[in-house]
């Protein structure tokens, strides 16, 4: 679970390395964002000589949370880490690799190639 002012890993070679969730999309008054959620936040820690940098407002795509994630057949998903890929105005990801473990169910929605 995703709340404001939640810092997460980056997961993808945008150019970011973490990030901190200012607003979850959705409703006007959601509190909690989980996988596959649509946040805005700012970059907390950015690698030199890259395209984003410290301070920019961004969007991005949740896709690793510590609070585990049920399905319907009874498995239970959990991670180390928050982790959030970054995204553009339409939809498509900003880095051309995205690292780590990606949920399946994250596979299916258009966000993701």
């Amino acid at each position: 679970m995703i709340q404001p002012q939640t810092h997460l890993n980056v997961a993808d070679n945008s150019g970011a390395r973490e990030l901190m969730c200012i607003r979850i999309i959705g409703t006007s008054n959601r509190r909690y964002a989980n996988i596959g959620d649509v946040i805005v936040a700012v970059i907390k820690e950015a690698v030199p000589n890259m395209p984003l940098e410290r301070s920019e407002v961004i969007r991005a795509v949740i896709v690793r949370t510590c609070k585990e994630l049920k399905r319907d057949n009874g498995m239970i998903i959990r991670y180390d880490d928050n982790a959030a890929v970054i995204i553009d105005q339409e939809g498509n990801p900003k880095g051309t690799r995205i690292f780590g473990a990606i949920v399946r169910e994250l596979r299916q929605l258009i966000l993701l190639k």
